[in-house]
Order: C-alpha cells, then structure tokens, then sequence
C-alpha cells in the first residue's frame, strides 16, 4: 500500500518526513515533490493547477498500475488531490482506494477572488499569514523569505486562478476530512465535500489552525493506519 502526500502552498515532500516514525510498515510513504521547490527547485513553476496535476500524475503513473494506494492533501494538496483523482478516472488508471483531504475547503465552495500572488512582497507575506497560509516566523527570516516567496507566490497564483468545473460522477472511493477546529475554514465549506463522495465519507477534527497537521502528526498518522489497514486485512480475508 503506498501513500501518496501532496503538500500546501510553499511546502515541499520534506513536511511528511516526520510520518515514517508513525505509518505502520505496510504503508509505504511517498510524499510528492512539486516543480520550483527541494529537488526540484530549479524546475520551472507550473501555471495552473491543470498542469500541476498533470505532473503528478505523470510521477506516480508507473507505481499505480500494480499497487493499491491511497492519497493525502493538505490545503493547496487537497485540491491537486480532488483534481488528480479525476484525471487518473479519464485515463482509466486504477483509482485510490481512499483519499484524506485536509484543511481545505470542497472545492466548489467558491470566495471573493483577491488576487493575493499580485500584492508587493510585504503585504503579500503579511496577506499569507492573515490566512493562515505559512507559519508567521517565516516573516522574520529574510533569507528564508527571498527562497519562499517566489515558491509560495506561484501557488497562490495557480490557486487564485483555479476555476471549478462540476463532475458528472462523484468520488468513488471513500474519503476522509481532516480539518483544524481553529482553522478559518468553517464547518459547513467542510461538510460541504460530501456533495462530491459517492462512498464513506468521515469527518475528523483536530486542535489548531491551518497547520495543525504539525502538531498533530501521531494522531493524524493513527486516523491513516487504522483506516488502511482495515482495507489491507480485508483484501487479505477474501
């Protein structure tokens, strides 16, 4: 079983290291590194959304054929997730078997567009943590802030440019929401995700903001456990 993780605005595939110590030894993490950022940082950014899935797709493809797998997003990763799952379905690639979307509203849940990625860099990093789009101490470290910005600029770029198209079938696999209590994100834009999930549909919540999958990383990891083992004991039954 692999485990597909799909990081937030200006993170990379290092934010999931910490998960190993906690993932049991049948579930084998994969975090995915985007263009522009860790080693891939001299890659050119992506311009939409579309072709960001369309690379992680083109990543992960050969390891889906044979092997069961699950995806997790948090935040700007939830929605690559959402994405990606429709366009491994048009391919007619093997589907996950379950997907976690985390601190992210249903993606048809539409907000007043801000253009935020064209802000000068002061009130757009100022803009970011008003959101709780990055850890504040970022802003007051300069040198990580020049590696950042264009990284985190870019994201909310493809993001703010995202346009929602309703699908005509709903998420055939069953799905998990993770959210923070604190987060801004309400309630009903989190409910609102089951409009799209045509199977299990849970709802878990936990202490902290938009971040709290950093300070919440063994409970996290124990939701994912349980629900995937439960799926590899079951195959194993039959």
């Amino acid at each position: 079983m692999i485990l597909f993780c799909l990081p937030y605005a200006g993170g990379s595939e290092a934010i999931y290291y910490k998960w190993k110590k906690y993932l049991n030894p049948s579930i084998e993490l994969s975090p995915i590194e985007l263009k522009g950022r860790g080693k891939r940082y001299n890659e050119i950014f992506y311009e939409t959304i579309d072709e960001a899935v369309e690379d992680i797709l083109k990543n992960i493809k050969d390891r889906i054929i044979d092997n069961d797998y699950a995806i997790y997003g948090h935040s700007m990763g939830s929605l690559l997730a959402y994405e990606l799952y429709y366009k491994i379905k048009k391919q007619k690639l093997r589907k996950p078997i379950h997907i976690f979307f985390s601190g992210y509203k249903a993606p048809n849940i539409i907000r007043k567009k801000e253009n935020i990625y064209t802000l000068p860099d002061y009130d757009f990093i100022k803009k970011v943590i008003e959101l709780g789009g990055t850890p504040e101490e970022l802003s007051n470290n300069k040198e990580l802030l020049d590696i950042f910005i264009p990284i985190i600029r870019n994201d909310f770029k493809i993001l703010e440019n995202y346009n929602y198209e309703k699908k005509e079938d709903k998420i055939e696999c069953d799905v998990s929401i993770l959210n923070g209590k604190q987060d801004s994100i309400n309630l009903e834009e989190i409910l609102a995700w089951k409009k799209h999930v045509g199977k299990g549909f849970k709802v878990y919540s936990f202490e902290g903001d938009h971040f709290f999958i950093n300070n919440n990383v063994k409970n996290i990891n124990s939701i994912i456990n349980s629900t995937l083992i439960e799926y590899i004991d079951n195959q194993y039954a039959n």
